[in-house]
């Protein structure tokens, strides 16, 4: 997940072929079919300790029969969206009976957001509570017996029933619409899931509101849809394993458009909690509604420091967090904010671990393209433009055959584990020139994502994701791989290195710190010296 606001770009590599639309390669329309035979838990009744099969619908018969209180009834009479059922269920869990008449107020306090009963499943089945506004049993009783053995009687009989199916389907869909309109509509007032930023301290900066806003438009979003590498790897691990996905409560952060989260659910997650703190938000309630799949995925506004789940803890956090040499936006300590408070002992992060890597570069074409061009440009002289050009991260898409060194990995991201204190640190790396180049003219940062079905799982220290072939899904963003929208970090040196001979190796310290001036930039510093010779160098370069 990333734009570029400031950041110097390469143009496109003219090898590049055309993006493929985020709709995918034909042949998984089979795959969104989910198992008929699904395990069912039983849910315990809301004022008793008895257990029913078959979902919340035999707890509520049973609660009308028994306990003279009709769910669908008080739903309709109080007006209550999805949260407010949530609050009414823990409410009625924590206090065994109800005195008297309802009231809304009764039960409005947070608290009643935290679940009386850990991963209670009467929760996951509220958004498909659609008797609330249902048709009654008795809807077809207006039509008049008649004599079936008259032809053009039932021939007019069918004709009746059909526009009755017909207007039955169109006034559903009103109220869905309804419905999802008035839903978007308390979100936005909302103080209780939809938190509200306080306002910024006098004094403090504000970091937050143009990453926010930058992705409130379509283009960054059609620009990562339509990078199939990066799409088509979260979609083909979700479907080829949709044994770690059935039944299971997942949170997706950063949704985005809600294209993870549709994953999640035709995999056969039970509930899915969206959540974005951006205006895309809305386009993604609206996309998932479309794909009739509101009764799965719950959207929710707000940064996931701020909101509430209604639910104790998530089986699984999906999220497309990654930027420029993987930590630029520094959305990563959201996502482990959201594991801490919110995975499973057992859960499992996706991706489960990334991996970044450093290689020396030598390619006398691109810096004759980015930096030697200003040196005549329609014969004339424009040295001024080359002022600080090596002080900041370009960003570009290489061939391998730039890169004048084997890359090696200076940090492992192990997702389930990492703390946030982790993400700024000082590394040792050390690479070792391929064949006799004229001279260093850059370092190339690039990271590679994998994929695994369990926490357990071990990726080989010498793994490289472009040709992975163990368990799960892996993708690089290297040179040696298909262009992502990611590309790679090209860092060029200020202080030219000469002549460097096959097997001549370059050690140094590479350091990731958060931009002193926004906390969502940062600074890559090296020092290094190529063994050898005397000289060290240190420089820092800037993701803007």
């Amino acid at each position: 997940m990333s734009k570029l606001p400031n950041i110097r770009r390469s143009p496109p590599s003219s090898e590049s072929g055309n993006a493929e639309s985020d709709s995918g390669s034909s042949g998984w329309e089979d795959q969104n079919e989910l198992d008929d035979q699904e395990e069912t838990i039983p849910v315990k009744c809301v004022f008793c300790d008895l257990k029913f099969d078959g979902g919340a619908a035999n707890v509520w018969s049973h609660c009308t029969k028994e306990h003279n209180f009709d769910w669908h009834s008080v739903v309709r009479s109080l007006g209550l969206d999805f949260y407010d059922k949530v609050k009414l269920v823990n409410y009625i869990r924590k206090n065994a009976s109800i005195v008297g008449t309802i009231k809304k107020e009764d039960f409005e306090s947070e608290e009643y957001l935290q679940p009386i009963i850990e991963d209670d499943p009467i929760l996951l089945e509220l958004d498909d509570d659609e008797e609330d506004g249902g048709v009654p049993v008795d809807a077809t009783a207006s039509v008049l017996p008649i004599d079936v053995s008259d032809p053009a009687a039932a021939t007019a009989l069918i004709q009746t029933l059909t526009q009755q199916i017909h207007d039955l389907e169109t006034n559903f869909a009103n109220y869905k619409k309804a419905v999802a309109e008035d839903y978007l509509k308390r979100a936005e007032t909302s103080d209780v899931v939809y938190a509200r930023p306080s306002a910024v301290p006098e004094g403090k900066r504000d970091d937050d509101t143009h990453y926010f806003d930058s992705y409130s438009g379509n283009d960054i979003h059609e620009t990562m849809l339509k990078d199939t590498i990066r799409t088509e790897a979260y979609r083909d691990f979700i479907y080829d394993n949709k044994n770690v996905f059935k039944g299971k409560v997942v949170m997706d952060v950063g949704c985005g458009t809600g294209i993870l989260s549709m994953f999640c659910a035709r995999a056969g997650a039970a509930k899915v909690f969206a959540v974005d703190n951006s205006n895309i938000i809305d386009k993604a309630r609206e996309n998932i509604f479309e794909n009739g799949l509101d009764n799965i995925i719950t959207c929710i506004r707000g940064k996931v420091e701020e909101i509430i789940l209604p639910v104790k803890q998530v089986d699984i956090i999906v999220s497309e967090w990654m930027g420029y040499c993987l930590l630029y936006e520094a959305m990563l300590d959201s996502v482990l904010y959201a594991r801490d408070k919110y995975l499973a002992p057992d859960g499992l992060m996706v991706p489960s671990e990334c991996r970044l890597l450093v290689a020396a570069m030598h390619d006398s074409d691109y810096m004759n393209d980015s930096v030697h061009f200003w040196n005549n440009v329609y014969g004339f002289r424009m040295s001024g433009m080359k002022e600080r050009i090596k002080e900041d991260v370009v960003v570009a898409h290489l061939k391998p055959s730039s890169l004048a060194s084997e890359p090696t990995v200076f940090l492992d991201l192990p997702l389930h584990t990492i703390k946030t204190g982790e993400l700024v640190f000082t590394k040792p790396f050390e690479v070792e020139i391929k064949e006799n180049v004229e001279s260093l003219d850059a370092f190339v940062i690039y990271f590679d994502n994998y994929f695994s079905p369990s926490r357990k799982s071990v990726i080989p220290a010498n793994a490289k994701a472009e040709t992975w072939a163990g368990e799960g899904v892996a993708f690089t963003t290297g040179p040696g791989g298909k262009e992502t929208h990611w590309r790679q970090g090209v860092l060029m040196v200020q202080d030219g290195v000469g002549l460097l001979n096959t097997g001549q190796k370059i050690t140094g310290d590479l350091t990731y710190r958060k931009s002193p001036s926004n906390s969502r930039e940062f600074e890559i510093e090296i020092d290094w010296e190529v063994v050898g010779k005397d000289k060290k160098h240190k420089q820092v370069w800037h993701m803007r």
